[in-house]
């Protein structure tokens, strides 16, 4: 498993408690900072927003998904690495063309630590 990048800033969107609280856990270990948030609205409201370095997001919840969320960001921060995850894959094809890396659940805790990084490596690269 790759170390985390220094200082790098992870949110964490999910209306599952329970899957907030086992992503900031799994971050964490692997040497992230983590901010959780419970809805699209909440994340996308934090003043904060500039600070994150990579933004892992449930799919599927109420009001604005993840898919409309991946969107919205792309528009507030263009570049920002958003890996989508999702209990319900069939979600995938009202957006074929989308761009994330996409992990259905239950996943694999280090093939997503992985990811997280690559993602925020490559990001890196490109500033």
């Amino acid at each position: 498993m790759a170390d985390a990048p220094r200082n790098a800033l992870i949110a964490v969107v999910d209306d599952d408690h329970r899957i907030l609280q086992s992503l900031e856990n799994l971050l964490e270990s692997a040497g992230y900072s983590v901010r959780l948030f419970f809805s699209a609205a909440a994340l996308l409201e934090t003043p904060g927003l500039g600070e994150i370095d990579c933004v892992v997001s449930d799919i599927n919840m109420p009001l604005v998904d993840g898919l409309e969320l991946s969107r919205l960001l792309q528009k507030a921060k263009p570049g920002l690495p958003i890996i989508l995850i999702t209990g319900h894959p069939e979600m995938l094809d009202r957006s074929p063309h989308h761009r994330y890396r996409v992990f259905t659940k239950p996943f694999n805790p280090d093939e997503l630590l992985a990811a997280v990084s690559d993602d925020i490596l490559g990001n890196s690269t490109k500033s």
